[in-house]
């Protein structure tokens, strides 16, 4: 037993055999234990009084007792003191992350679970506008007014940023991002990435300006290679160079083109828009008609639409994306030997574009890099295809532009599937299932 609970009922004994002893001399034993009784309750009201006003007080060491309410002040007094060292510990923290998130030069806000202020460093105040603690508890899609912040809030999507032009100077372009934590409280980040904007226009104007100044003598050598390959009084000796010169003039066009293409797909914004629908059935018909026309008939392509369904989406980059994929599949294919192109339904409802070769394959190394831009897995054999190692490139935009994913299964010897899985949000109405073999 504790000692303090031993000098507690040694002092109620000691009261009790003095009511005892005064008994037998005076009798009237129940006054006396009456009167021991009060005294004990009596001290426990003084010790309780002076808890009371100990605690009122603004003094730090406890009143000086014995027995249970010593050890009761004591054990108090420590977690008191405890309490107090934590409230300085979070406030020591608390100061320093404000002080840390000031000296950031991004704007960060703290949003509770209704997306109003809570707090906000001066990054914010210039980047977003933010002006005077009026501004605490208001919702932010008040104060940052944009259209595409309030359904990036309701979609509820956190897991990608958001680029919107400052409220402060609409020349300039801001990087949102929301970021969950706590109890429903969310933490945003602003940056400005008006400079990373102004690198990609100057990337953009250079490749198109380079491309332009490129493309006039390409259009004259071909020009001449074409009637050189044509004219009858050619040398024989120079007819070999000549279509080498010719093929390889195509190949720097062709190189030229799908440079402009990647560059402007790199530039565009993050999604492609899901107010056009696209005819993916007649968009493959139509694919797999200038693949073969391309092809010269060297192998045999066989299209299977399994729905009707179709896209949300740009057409003219998904014909680009999914031509890329049929040419790539035939250009890697011995000649004679088929190639399937399939369109079907995804069991969550997406829908998928399939391709499957029976070429020379690729080894499981290369397949985390395919998508690289000029990365080849075999270089002179690419380069005698005509390839420009940007083709896959150009792919994986379009398709992260629509939401999409490419799966690729590929054995060496053996052949490629490429698969482009497209979410359910894109896919849109549906007819009656259709195959046909070109």
């Amino acid at each position: 037993m504790p000692r303090a609970w031993v000098s507690e009922l040694l002092f109620l004994a000691a009261l009790l055999a003095g009511a005892l002893v005064l008994a037998l001399f005076f009798g009237y034993l129940p006054w006396f234990l009456l009167l021991a009784l009060a005294i004990l309750f009596g001290r426990w009201c003084h010790q309780l009084y002076r808890l009371d006003s100990w605690l009122r007080s603004r003094r730090r060491n406890p009143p000086s007792s014995w027995g249970v309410w010593g050890q009761l002040f004591d054990d108090y007094y420590r977690l008191r003191r405890r309490h107090h060292l934590s409230k300085r510990r979070l406030a020591a923290v608390i100061r320093e992350f404000r002080e840390a998130t000031a000296a950031m030069p991004d704007g960060t806000l703290v949003l509770d679970r209704e997306f109003r202020i809570l707090w906000y460093n001066q990054a914010a105040c210039t980047l977003a506008g933010l002006t005077s603690r009026s501004d605490f508890g208001q919702p932010v899609s008040n104060l940052i007014r944009s259209p595409r912040l309030v359904a990036f809030i309701e979609v509820g999507d956190f897991e990608r940023s958001l680029e919107i032009p400052s409220p402060v100077d609409p020349t300039r372009r801001l990087m949102l991002r929301i970021v969950p934590y706590g109890d429903e409280q969310y933490l945003m980040l602003i940056r400005d990435v008006t400079r990373l904007h102004r690198l990609q226009a100057m990337r953009r104007d250079f490749v198109a300006n380079a491309s332009h100044e490129l493309r006039s003598p390409l259009t004259v050598l071909g020009g001449y290679l074409d009637s050189m390959v044509e004219d009858r009084d050619l040398d024989p000796a120079w007819r070999a160079p000549v279509r080498q010169m010719r093929a390889q003039c195509q190949r720097m066009n062709n190189l030229v083109n799908d440079l402009l293409e990647l560059s402007r797909l790199e530039t565009e914004e993050s999604d492609a828009p899901m107010d056009s629908p696209v005819d993916m059935p007649a968009l493959i018909r139509r694919l797999g008609r200038d693949a073969v026309l391309a092809d010269a008939e060297a192998h045999p392509l066989d299209i299977d639409i399994e729905t009707e369904r179709c896209l949300h989406g740009v057409e003219n980059e998904l014909y680009s994306a999914l031509s890329n994929l049929v040419i790539n599949a035939f250009r890697y294919s011995e000649a004679e030997r088929p190639v399937s192109v399939r369109w079907h339904e995804a069991d969550d409802g997406g829908l998928v574009f399939e391709v499957q070769d029976r070429g020379v394959g690729i080894d499981r190394r290369h397949l985390p890099f395919i998508t690289q831009r000029f990365y080849r897995v075999d270089s002179s054999h690419s380069r005698a295809q005509g390839g420009t190692g940007l083709g896959l490139a150009i792919v994986k935009h379009v398709l992260k532009r629509h939401g999409a994913e490419l799966d690729v299964e590929s054995e060496p010897g053996v052949g490629s599937i490429f698969r482009c899985v497209f979410p359910s949000e894109r896919a849109c109405a549906t007819r009656q299932r259709r195959s046909s073999a070109v």
